[in-house]
């Protein structure tokens, strides 16, 4: 594929670019794209968060920038700044959050390639990209369209559907020769909220499993609290609001491991 060059130009103001993916849907990709950027920018970096799920975006919600729009003048689109944090969404396009997009695969391509190219991302540290579930369109397009992308996050959960589907992005990032820097396990067991103990509900160890089978790295486990899914709908970190609770140390951990591997340039 020929990759525009407003997108050579674009990436190449940008040290690192990350795809976090996963094979089936509900098992906290975006909140986890959102929490590693939160963790970057924490730690002086510039950072960029880019939301390539087309029919479903969720970041928006997740930064608490719904109703905030992009900007743009003389060609060029302006991302929306949160935190220090340059979000670019499909939410942050349309005046409707109710309304469906009902678009095909070349349509789909062209956004995201409007996405890299067209807008104003500026020089930055790192560039995380959330991509929707599964091995389609869109992450393929990222991955086409961004020839020296550092790698793949794998975000899974402990049961076996998940880690089934979890597999085939492990296979996915392998066949594109795209470096995966690891797997999350999420929702790791539940804290309880009333006594604090924490209760295996989707089982335990399938993300170390298959990061084992396949010889890449397990980053770590995050276990399920219903403190960040009320965080989340109010568009807060919880690796910022939480930091000293189970599931926000295990972010921490997990967001500084990766941004260590990146830097040394391990990541590829």
């Amino acid at each position: 594929m020929v990759v525009d060059e407003k997108i050579k130009s674009a990436m190449s103001k940008i040290k690192h670019k990350i795809i976090v993916i996963s094979g089936k849907g509900g098992v906290g990709k975006s909140t986890v794209s959102v929490n590693l950027a939160y963790f970057l920018a924490l730690n002086g970096r510039r950072v960029g968060l880019l939301d390539v799920d087309i029919h479903g975006p969720n970041i928006a919600k997740l930064m608490g920038i719904e109703g905030q729009f992009m900007t743009g003048s003389e060609g060029r689109i302006y991302p929306v700044l949160k935190d220090n944090i340059k979000v670019v969404s499909m939410a942050s396009l349309m005046t409707d959050q109710e309304l469906p997009i009902i678009w095909r695969g070349p349509l789909k391509m062209k956004i995201i390639s409007q996405f890299l190219g067209d807008i104003e991302w500026g020089e930055l540290d790192y560039l995380v990209i959330d991509s929707p579930p599964g091995t389609g369109d869109e992450p393929l397009s990222v991955i086409q369209l961004i020839p020296d992308i550092d790698g793949s996050l794998i975000v899974t959960t402990p049961q076996d559907v998940a880690t089934l589907d979890a597999t085939k992005t492990i296979n996915f990032s392998k066949t594109l020769n795209i470096p995966i820097i690891g797997v999350i396990e999420n929702m790791s067991g539940f804290i309880c909220p009333n006594c604090g103990a924490e209760v295996n509900i989707f089982g335990t160890g399938g993300g170390e499993r298959i990061a084992s089978q396949f010889n890449v790295d397990f980053l770590g486990s995050i276990p399920l609290d219903p403190k960040i899914v009320k965080l989340s709908d109010e568009g807060k970190p919880f690796v910022y609001v939480m930091n000293e609770t189970p599931a926000g140390k295990a972010m921490v951990a997990i967001a500084k491991y990766i941004m260590e591997k990146v830097e040394k340039g391990n990541g590829k």
